[in-house]
This record gives C-alpha cells, structure tokens and sequence, in this order.
C-alpha cells in the first residue's frame, strides 16, 4: 500500500452546477422521484453550494462513507456513533445542496428509512482548479486532508502499514519551475498506471481468475509547501 498525498489537479473532484435547493426531506407528501428531480446535482468546483457542503467535518466524515457505499442516517449515526438527529440534519444538507442521491426507501416498523449514495464526483481539470475561487479550492483540500487523516489513522491502528511493501513517505524539495512541471508529469503517470492496474484486477475478477481483493490505500499530493522551520501565518482573533 502506498501513501502519500494527493492534489494533482486531474483528480480533484469537483461537484456540481444550478441553483440552491431548499427541500425538506421529512416531507412525506415529496415522492422518490420528485425529490430526485428537485436536489440539482454540482458540477462546478466554483458552485457556492460546494464550499457550505464541506463546512463542518461530520458532513466530509458522512460523505466518505456515501463514496463507498449507500447507506441511511440510521446506519450512518452507528457507524459515526453520532447522535441520529444531528446525522439526519446533515444527510438533509448534503442532499438539498446536491452531493449525494436518494438511491432508495425502506420501511422499517412503520416508518420510512431513506438511503444515499455520494454523486460520483467529476475530475477537475487544471484549468477549472486554477480559475476555481481560492475559497472553493481551500473548501476541497481542507475536506480531502480531513478524509486522507481519518482514513490513515484508522488504517494504521487496524494493522494497515504492518506489510512489509506498505510505504509512507514525506520528501521536503526546493524546486524551479521546470523540476515542480516534471513532478506533476511524473505524478500524472503514476495515475494512469494506478488505472491500468486496477483494470487489470477487474478483468481478473470477472474471469474468475483473481485472487481474494483487498482494500487498498494510495494519497498522492504536490503542493507549495510551508516548511515546518519557516514563519506561521497568523490569523487575526
């Protein structure tokens, strides 16, 4: 398993575009399908709905979960071990401001338990990341830092480095603008071999020819570094 960190701009995700809708899911007159039409999905990183989505760290917490499976509040509230009401205000939210999908009810003695899926969320271009406002971009990295830091602690402490070829790696590098352009290329093809590879395994696994798969972790980031001797930003109180 190899980590990293990740911020090549191809595979920042971005959400998605229109307007702000304001929908109360506990409305049991709204059917299935007219919640459906009414949530509008993102697709622009510069979407204001993005950077509210990923304002509190339950909500990142809620969405990584979603990204792997579907799910209910009530599943969810478990899971996190979160109280049940607070976990159902911010799956209404993450719905209303379209980042996740009503995939379907259940009936569960008598009452009604919706389940959501996250939105598979498009790869940003680097024209798109750059011209995205600074705030919308912070709003992405802070939530992806967030889901890279649970993500590896929890890995760490269930064993997950223990394999001998597991790997972590922090390298500290002063670069001109052609050595930071030949990283990013070299970071690039890493993806595209990650791709390679992983379709590799599924055409394995759909013959029947595949060993039994794990879960496995790779964080990829490149960015303009503060070193940890150098001056802190401050913020005003």
């Amino acid at each position: 398993m190899a980590t990293s960190t990740c911020c090549s701009a191809p595979d920042r995700a971005a959400p998605l575009s229109g307007p702000a809708i304001h929908l109360s899911l506990s409305d049991s007159c709204l059917t299935t399908d007219r919640i459906r039409t009414l949530t509008s999905q993102i697709e622009n990183i510069g979407d204001p709905r993005y950077v509210r989505a990923l304002g509190h760290p339950l909500r990142v917490r809620i969405l990584a979960i979603l990204e792997e499976r579907t799910a209910s509040a009530v599943e969810l509230s478990r899971m996190l071990q979160a109280d049940i009401g607070v976990v159902a205000y911010h799956v209404r939210k993450l719905h209303q401001l379209g980042l996740i999908e009503l995939e379907r009810e259940t009936r569960v003695r008598g009452a009604i338990q919706r389940h959501y899926r996250a939105y598979e969320r498009p790869r940003v271009s680097d024209d798109a990341w750059e011209q995205a406002p600074p705030i919308a971009k912070q709003a992405a990295v802070d939530a992806a830092l967030q889901q890279i830091h649970d993500y590896g602690r929890a890995s760490n402490a269930a064993g997950g480095f223990d394999r001998r070829d597991a790997h972590i790696t922090r390298t500290a590098l002063r670069l001109d603008p052609e050595g930071w352009e030949k990283l990013a290329r070299s970071l690039r093809r890493v993806l595209e071999d990650v791709a390679e590879i992983e379709a590799e395994v599924a055409a394995r696994e759909q013959a029947g020819e595949a060993e039994p798969l794990e879960d496995v972790g790779l964080v990829l980031m490149q960015f303009e570094a503060l070193p940890f001797s150098g001056p802190r930003p401050t913020h005003d109180a």
